[in-house]
Parts: structure tokens; sequence; C-alpha cells
């Protein structure tokens, strides 16, 4: 081999690495702007959360007067679901994140709060919330309790 084929060959080399650390780049970039992306929304969670009283978090129910004053609050929240669930369904939300938000939504679904509100939201949205209801159906008794109250 002669001196000229031996830089050639290690031109090719070190081209063939730079391809493959340009590419690790890009995946890290991506991995990173998925993770900040998620992370946006766990920011806006804990906001809207931190805006509900405590007792509803605790899975006690609220009296109407609180209910009433904490809706706006409770239909920010299903919003921010659906579109979790969306975007999940759309393939910009990760399967592990989505799996732990799921079941973080499952959780609170379960405090009578959020049922209640979840009930009526469902019916009053008409086809709203596609992704959520999917999901999580209201409980039909609930929904008409609230429906023909």
């Amino acid at each position: 081999m002669t001196c000229l084929e031996i830089l050639s060959a290690l031109a090719n080399i070190a081209t063939a690495a730079a391809v493959v650390v340009a590419a690790w780049q890009l995946v890290l970039a991506k991995r990173q702007a998925v993770t900040s992306f998620e992370d946006s929304f766990a920011k806006e969670y804990r906001d809207l959360i931190s805006k509900l009283p405590t007792k509803a978090l605790l899975g006690e129910p609220l009296n109407d007067e609180e209910y009433s004053a904490h809706f706006d609050e409770m239909y920010h929240y299903f919003d921010l679901c659906n579109e979790q669930a969306f975007l999940h369904n759309a393939g910009r939300i990760s399967n592990e994140t989505w799996v732990f938000w799921q079941e973080g939504i499952k959780t609170n679904f379960k405090r009578p709060a959020f049922e209640r509100a979840w009930s009526e939201i469902a019916v009053k949205a008409n086809d709203d919330f596609s992704e959520l209801k999917a999901l999580f159906p209201p409980k039909p008794y609930a929904a008409q309790l609230v429906a023909t109250a």
C-alpha cells in the first residue's frame, strides 16, 4: 500500500466516524428535546394542581361552593390530560412517560371531586376531550346526576 492509499483509507475511516458521531448527537438532541417538551407538561400540571384544594387531592369530596370555585381549574386539568393523550397518540410523548402520566390521571379520576367534575365536563363538552373520554369514560350515574341537577 502506498502512502496515498493509507491516507485515503484513514480519511474514509475518519469520515465514517464523524458520521456516526453526528448521528449520535442527533439522537441525543432529539431525546433532550422530547424530555424538555415533556417537562413543560409536568410544570403545567404542577401549576394547575397547586390551585386545587388539598382535600380534593386527598380524595375528600368538595362541597358545592368549593366545587364551583375550582371548576375552571378542573376543566383546565382535563384539557391538559386530553392534550397529553392526543400528543402521545401522535408520537410526541414517549411511551415511558405516558404510562407514568396515565397512572396519575387514573388515580385522580378515582377521587370524588375529579370524578364529579369529569362527569359534568364530559357531558357538557360534547365532542371535545375525545382522547380522554376513550381512555376514561365518565361514570354514567355521575353524569346523569349532574345533568339532572
